[in-house]
């Protein structure tokens, strides 16, 4: 079995595990990352046709790696939220010029992003890129973690680092293997996610909407479409997934009201359990959390994206200038944890539930 050395090595090429080796590459590190898709802009799972509203938190994180200027030539500025409750009268608006700023943050699709995070990684030699593969081991101690990782062949590879990262999602393989539990709760709901084409202009404007069943968001995107999360109950998923496109959107039209008119064409939709997840410590022995693999929120919530950012930001900051093979490593990771664990529990929405 052949053995290669790394600093750092990040389980889960997805869109947390792409920005983060992005993030770490200027600190001259030898970072590989393993991702057992294979690396193809519509195979990523991650990479799909869902949207991601990015905060001006995560836009500053991108415009420090040198990343937003492609990302915002793809993305949707949004200039006011719109919050309503169904069967009740009034709405809540927030509007980006009452608060002095050009944007309220960005819709852009994942499968977009994904585009400029694999195009700025392949342009970043200070990372290997192990794919398709996957970890199927992990070995800690103090002074060492090593990854045993199964290629496409079949074969293994040994990967030794100062430190192992995983960012393989809210069902992380790799958490399991450093031996950290995570706590689960489930909704009871799927996130049925698509886009369509209203009859008015959306205008930049982001819909929130509370029904009987659970949360609605309605999100500009590109080309006058706007994308949407529809909640729906676990027993209601599957019906609501096989209707024909018109009685699809007769349903959606009369949860979400006509305020941007009657909706027309819808693309491709697809359905997502959703769960509430959350490890019970983000640190072990050479070892560290990120991403959905620490946390997983609703998505109406609308947070879980840029709270993975803040998690590498913070990461990022507790490695600058720490020589990761020193006795002291655990320190720095024990501070990372206690300064994500505030933030992270102030992020947990459970009343994303059907009222």
């Amino acid at each position: 079995m052949s053995e290669q050395r790394y600093d750092i090595v990040i389980a889960g090429g997805g869109m947390i595990g792409t920005s983060l080796a992005l993030a770490l590459a200027p600190l001259g590190l030898r970072i590989a990352v393993v991702e057992a898709v294979a690396r193809q802009d519509d195979a990523q799972p991650s990479f799909d046709d869902r949207s991601t509203a990015l905060s001006r938190s995560t836009q500053r994180m991108f415009e420090a790696m040198g990343l937003w200027g492609d990302i915002v030539a793809a993305s949707t500025p949004i200039r006011s939220i719109h919050v309503s409750d169904q069967g009740r009268f009034g709405f809540s608006h927030i509007d980006a010029d009452e608060q002095g700023v050009e944007a309220l943050g960005y819709v852009v699709i994942n499968r977009v992003l994904g585009g400029v995070l694999q195009g700025a990684l392949r342009d970043t030699p200070e990372v290997s890129v192990v794919c398709p593969a996957r970890i199927v081991a992990v070995a800690l101690d103090e002074e060492i973690a090593t990854a045993s990782v199964e290629l496409e062949d079949g074969s293994l590879r040994e990967l030794s680092c100062s430190l192992l990262v995983a960012a393989d999602g809210a069902n992380s393989a790799v958490r399991e293997m450093i031996g950290i539990n995570a706590q689960q709760s489930r909704y009871g709901q799927r996130a049925v996610i698509g886009n369509l084409l209203p009859e008015k202009p959306v205008n930049n404007v982001a819909y929130e909407r509370f029904t009987a069943h659970g949360p609605l968001a309605v999100l500009p995107v590109a080309e006058g479409r706007a994308s949407f999360v529809w909640t729906v109950s676990e027993d209601e998923a599957e019906r609501v997934m096989s209707l024909d496109d018109e009685a699809f959107l007769a349903e959606l039209q009369g949860e979400f009201g006509y305020r941007l008119g009657r909706f027309s064409r819808v693309g491709k939709r697809a359905a997502y359990p959703l769960v509430l997840s959350k490890a019970l410590r983000l640190t072990s022995t050479r070892s560290v959390l990120i991403g959905n693999s620490a946390h997983g929120l609703h998505p109406v919530s609308g947070q879980g994206f840029n709270l993975a950012l803040r998690d590498i930001g913070q990461l990022y900051d507790s490695l600058l200038d720490v020589d990761l093979d020193a006795p002291s490593m655990p320190d720095h990771l024990q501070h990372y944890q206690q300064l994500r664990q505030a933030d992270q529990q102030q992020q947990q929405r459970p009343e994303y539930r059907s009222r």
